[in-house]
């Protein structure tokens, strides 16, 4: 595959095809005998729970019981509840499903072979390439290869994680979360391997469950593979978000919503279309409330919200703001003394530390100087 198609392979949504034989050429490859049973589930959040209560105690399980329990309930809303059926929590009832009921009764996996199947042949394929390529040259390969899709590949799979985790939480389950988000850890990536898979020759079987499916646990009788999502909707710089609605979303229900990269509860997004001084100010969580304050703008909430400057001198006006349970939000108001072609000049706002007390010393700040050694010539 050339990097472009690994950079599609990463993003990529859909049903796959072909999915077993794919994965029963991964074992070969590996040397182990096929599994006796491949089990597809439609998100990572199926996966991750029937790979726990496979290899979990009773503890664990029973969790997990609880977890599917309150994931029933909340598929469907009372008649007379003003609050609408959860989707995403059909999930969890992954445990019911005839399909997993009959593997779940098959008994034992086997133990895992994930380090058999992935993580030695990786080992010896970049062992293999530098010994072509030198150190040097592997560098510079990587770098034209997966280093290129190991951020987009990374943040995907912390933010599956924490959702995952989060499911759990959501669900009263919470003591479960964790226990989910480290079986995770026992996955092999599938699409999220691009970036290792573009850079290596050979390890035909593992590319070949990347172009079609999502997250797996290879154990020794049993594979459990997922789908990948059905929508995944990107910014321009590729992180996931979405203002009307999940940023990704899987077969099952099982969702992340996303603004810019940052999790955020299902909603968030509807909200920023009426977004008001007074609303940003009573939003409680502070990482919420800085990215309704980037989206409204600055400039606009301090002109909206009353804000009154505390100082100014010739370098700038110093603005300061008092947030609930936060940092103030200080900003220096600078004209740039450089006009645009059309005659006009600038106004930029430059946030600067809730110590800053004057103008100038905030402007010296942006430089990474103290104020007193701050004496432009020109400013520009």
């Amino acid at each position: 595959m050339t990097t472009m198609t690994w950079e599609r392979v990463t993003v990529a949504t859909g049903p796959g095809s072909g999915l077993e034989a794919a994965v029963r050429q991964a074992y070969r490859e590996a040397g182990l005998a096929e599994p006796e049973h491949v089990l597809v589930l439609p998100s990572p959040l199926a996966g991750a729970i029937v790979a726990a209560w496979l290899t979990g105690d009773a503890r664990l399980r029973a969790g997990l019981r609880q977890a599917q329990a309150s994931a029933l309930a909340a598929q469907v809303a009372p008649a007379d509840s003003a609050t609408p059926a959860d989707p995403a929590a059909s999930a969890g009832a992954v445990l019911a499903d005839p399909a997993v009921l009959a593997v779940l009764e098959a008994g034992d996996p086997g133990r895992l072979v994930r380090d058999a199947i992935r993580t030695g042949p990786w080992e010896r394929a970049r062992a293999a390439a530098c010994a072509e390529l030198g150190h040097a040259g592997w560098a510079q390969h990587w770098a034209e290869t997966g280093g290129r899709l190991w951020p987009q590949a990374e943040r995907l799979v912390s933010d599956l994680r924490r959702a995952i985790a989060d499911w759990a939480a959501a669900l009263d389950a919470g003591q479960i979360g964790e226990s989910l988000r480290r079986v995770t850890l026992d996955a092999v990536l599938g699409q999220h391997d691009a970036p290792w898979l573009s850079a290596f020759d050979g390890l035909d079987g593992l590319k070949r469950v990347a172009g079609q499916a999502g997250w797996w646990w290879p154990y020794e009788r049993l594979a459990i593979v997922t789908e990948r999502p059905v929508e995944l909707h990107l910014d321009d710089l590729g992180r996931p978000h979405r203002a009307d609605g999940p940023a990704i979303s899987y077969a099952d229900g099982f969702a992340l919503h996303a603004w810019h990269g940052m999790p955020v509860p299902p909603g968030f997004g509807a909200t920023m279309t009426g977004l008001t001084p007074e609303r940003i100010r009573a939003e409680p969580n502070t990482e919420l409330r800085r990215a309704m304050l980037e989206h409204f703008g600055i400039d606009r909430y301090l002109a909206e919200s009353g804000a009154e400057p505390v100082q100014s001198d010739e370098t700038g006006v110093l603005w300061r703001v008092e947030l609930p349970d936060d940092e103030p939000l200080v900003m220096v108001e600078v004209v740039n003394s450089t006009p645009e072609p059309d005659g006009t000049s600038r106004t930029y706002f430059l946030r600067v530390p809730p110590w800053v007390r004057r103008a100038r010393e905030g402007v010296a700040w942006t430089f990474g100087i103290a104020e007193q050694d701050y004496h432009p010539q020109r400013e520009t």
